[in-house]
């Protein structure tokens, strides 16, 4: 379609797409936002920031993106691994709120006692359900299952253990709920891109992470593939090659 056919929210998009097409060709600006994503790393960054009140260890960037897939496909389930604070968890419940419907499962194998009086006094608890016990049990997958009906658009955010063994047993497990057009986002796969010395007493690191778990499940799974244009659209993000979309 010709550009003087295109009505102006048309000539928008256009516009916005033809951009973030050009970040992914653009050497100087990866580069760049390569060298910044690792500062913020050391520095942080990702803990600075809450979302109504409860802390949320997450890159704003990648939670503009989470808003904008929750808002186009509409979740009925968000299966969330890993809790914290649970901000994550708050970030998703009232995005459902405003969506009408859905609700989040949040799980970790150790909910602490302050957390979960915390978020359950929380306006947005209504559409929250937390489980407690590691996230590739057979206890828990099964009460995740109990809890999604067949018909319903499941979205799945990983983010609990980093260790490539356990993200790559929660996407076995957690990848085949995730609906046609939804998303399987895996968190903190940016751990393989960080130089060793910024981790620290930790049993995840290059070459035993959550992007290497990816790598391992993409190559034999062919329902999912990596949405790039995310990663292109935001620039700054936890979850590189993270963005998982499911195809079929």
């Amino acid at each position: 379609m010709s550009d003087d056919k295109l009505s102006p929210a048309e000539q928008y998009c256009r516009e916005r797409d033809e951009r973030i097409e050009s970040y992914k060709q653009d050497k100087k600006l990866t580069s760049m936002t390569d060298a910044y994503i690792k500062e913020l790393a050391f520095a942080r960054y990702s803990a600075n920031f809450s979302w109504l009140g409860r802390p949320i260890i997450q890159i704003p960037q990648d939670l503009m993106a989470m808003q904008e897939i929750i808002w186009s496909i509409q979740p009925d389930a968000i299966i969330e691994t890993g809790i914290a604070h649970g901000g994550s968890l708050i970030f998703y419940a009232s995005m459902l709120e405003l969506v009408g419907k859905g609700n989040v499962i949040g799980i970790d194998i150790d909910i602490r006692a302050h957390n979960r009086v915390e978020i359950e006094k929380h306006p947005f608890y209504k559409r929250i359900t937390m489980l407690e016990g590691s996230s590739i049990s057979q206890d828990v997958i099964d009460k995740v299952r109990s809890l999604i009906n067949g018909d319903e658009t499941v979205m799945v955010c990983l983010d609990s253990h980093h260790t490539h063994d356990h993200v790559l047993q929660e996407l076995e497990l957690y990848a085949p709920l995730v609906t046609p057009g939804s998303y399987c986002i895996v968190s903190d796969t940016g751990i393989e891109d960080l130089p060793p010395h910024m981790i620290i007493d930790r049993p995840w690191g290059k070459g035993n992470n959550p992007k290497t778990a990816v790598w391992e499940f993409l190559k034999h799974n062919g329902h999912f593939v990596i949405d790039k244009d995310i990663e292109a659209k935001i620039l700054l993000t936890a979850a590189p090659d993270g963005y998982l979309k499911c195809v079929r």
